[in-house]
């Protein structure tokens, strides 16, 4: 990475936000649903899969609850109707884990229950430690119910996750990922190796307590380490799939589907896209760094 590239990812919260919007069509499929059900007759089209996610997080009202709840609700409800491979991604902040754990619980229990009766899955996204603890607790809980249509996620970054694999019921579902989130080094690897140690050594793990994987990553050398166990274990199919990011390493994406393995794209819509926005350029400074050249008028 330059440093021209890291000043640039440093400096987006001062960009004004018709920049931004222009650089994030990239990564979000627009403000309402329908722009997102473009995009995912587009990737099913190439015989991808997706999973979409209602942008918004840390929601303080319960009213605001309320209004992610009814957009998820549609969105199931639409995927059924145009029977689009699609299954829906969740944070829990969003529907009310900061506000009352019980009363986040029972909304994803509504949410998981009406995607069962559509034939559709929930994937419980992971946000940062602060929520690990409740995040995997409303999980098991669900899973205790007789849920099987859930899935959670697991961060490779974090210190504490090999435990919590061992802790997860049989028969679970797991996106496992390296993590996103700024955490303090008593909480989380620094090290970028060693996060890529991290990943590989839990994915293993994962695959020997024979759960389904969605192996969530763009970076190559974690590709070719998934492979190689995959075919030296010689996994079938239905056990495992990878994930991308809508816009992110679209050669590397085209390379695994053409090897004929499962992929699943990850694609988030709404109004909140300026903060999701800031934070997968801040996570890719040579993107950001590339489209200010490209408006510049500079070469890379």
């Amino acid at each position: 990475m330059s440093l021209f590239d890291s000043l640039v990812a440093r400096s987006l919260p001062f960009v004004p936000r018709p920049i931004v919007g222009g650089v994030a069509r990239r990564y979000i499929a627009g403000e309402g649903l329908d722009d997102a059900v473009r995009v995912l007759r587009g990737l099913n089209g190439k015989g991808l899969l997706a999973t979409l996610d209602v942008l918004g997080e840390e929601v303080r009202r319960r009213d605001l609850a309320d209004l992610a709840m009814a957009e998820y609700r549609g969105a199931l409800r639409r995927l059924r109707d145009e029977r689009l491979q699609s299954n829906i991604s969740v944070k829990l902040t969003q529907l009310g884990l900061k506000l009352d754990t019980g009363f986040c619980l029972e909304n994803l229990r509504a949410l998981t229950a009406e995607a069962r009766t559509l034939g559709n899955f929930v994937r419980i996204d992971m946000e940062d430690s602060s929520c690990t603890d409740a995040t995997l607790e409303i999980y098991r809980r669900l899973r205790h119910e007789g849920f099987e249509n859930v899935g959670v996620v697991l961060q490779a970054c974090l210190r504490r996750t090999a435990a919590d694999l061992r802790a997860l019921p049989d028969g679970s579902n797991v996106r496992l990922c390296k993590g996103i989130y700024l955490e303090p080094r008593s909480i989380a690897y620094r090290d970028r190796e060693i996060v890529r140690k991290n990943f590989a050594r839990l994915l293993e793990a994962l695959f020997d307590r024979r759960f389904f994987v969605g192996i969530a990553t763009h970076d190559e050398w974690l590709v070719w380490e998934a492979c190689r166990l995959i075919e030296d274990r010689r996994l079938p199919g239905d056990r495992l799939e990878f994930q991308m990011l809508l816009g992110v390493e679209e050669g590397l994406r085209q390379i695994i589907a053409g090897q004929g393995h499962r992929l699943r794209v990850y694609v988030p819509y709404g109004s909140h896209w300026y903060a999701y926005s800031l934070r997968r350029l801040k996570e890719n400074p040579h993107i950001a760094g590339h489209v200010l050249r490209g408006m510049l008028g500079r070469k890379s």
